[in-house]
């Protein structure tokens, strides 16, 4: 991982002037032209590898915190700003046919091919199905046992112990870095083409990215109209670590591994 100074004189005056995320939240949105990046996922399941819309974008999110804006992959903590030491994306997923959401955290990805994301999550989701996974999803059904008048404040209590405090608590697996560097979720699945997910109060994380639907679409190359199957994403963001010229550099650095794919096959660490 590459040293990077989070502090700046923003950040810094940010933290001071919003509360965590219920007043820092910005939004955002764009299309990626995906034709490539299917072509890639075809390739590659051709070769027996089962790639998905959401690996490819959950590696292309990690090159681009590791390599183009890794400034972004930092938290709050205290008053003031830390870089994480690695990149970790969480992952949400559909439990029981939809009736459900879980999730869990893809780590250190930059030491990790977008077939390796592949593999561990293909293991991961049946693991969350199956409810054998460690992390969000156990402690999500340990506090809806809680009794009612005691599980908002079980909640707040575990939020300032690690979002605040920046403490780990060991027997509940629970740390600041429990949901990664980023969260990540596929609404297109549902037929949905935008929406903007939560900034989850105890996740201590600057990005929500949504996935849409890709549906073909006319757009203008070189002068004539072609149509391309389009991608659209959208995001949440933590307006104390991302402003809108780092929210571009996102888009930017997205667009270029979607439409270079082969990219995710490196290793952003080497």
């Amino acid at each position: 991982m590459k040293k990077v100074d989070v502090e700046t004189p923003w950040r810094k005056t940010a933290v001071a002037i919003y509360k965590q995320p219920n007043d820092s939240k910005t939004y955002g949105t764009f299309e990626i032209d995906f034709d490539n990046a299917l072509a890639f996922i075809k390739k590659k399941k051709n070769q027996g590898i089962k790639l998905t819309v959401t690996q490819v974008i959950a590696s292309a999110l990690g090159k681009a915190l590791e390599i183009d804006v890794p400034e972004v992959n930092c938290y709050i903590k205290r008053g003031n700003i830390f870089p994480r030491n690695d990149v970790s994306i969480f992952i949400s997923v559909n439990l029981n046919e939809g009736k459900e959401m879980g999730g869990f955290v893809i780590r250190k990805m930059e030491n990790k091919t977008v077939t390796d994301i592949s593999n561990e999550m293909t293991e991961r989701v049946e693991k969350s199905r199956k409810k054998k996974d460690k992390g969000a999803v156990k402690n999500k059904n340990l506090l809806s046992r809680i009794p009612w008048p005691f599980r908002r404040m079980f909640f707040v209590l575990i939020k300032f112990i690690t979002v605040n405090l920046g403490l780990s608590i060991k027997f509940l697996n629970v740390s600041p870095h429990s949901f990664g560097s980023a969260m990540i979720s596929n609404i297109g699945t549902h037929g949905l083409q935008f929406g903007f997910g939560a900034l989850f109060p105890a996740s201590n994380i600057p990005i929500v990215l949504i996935i849409g639907k890709i549906e073909p679409k006319p757009i203008v190359r070189n002068g004539k109209i072609v149509v391309r199957n389009i991608l659209p994403l959208s995001a949440t963001l933590d307006h104390r670590l991302i402003d809108g010229g780092q929210g571009g550099k996102i888009a930017k650095a997205l667009t270029k591994y979607l439409s270079n794919p082969e990219l995710l096959d490196n290793i952003s660490a080497e």
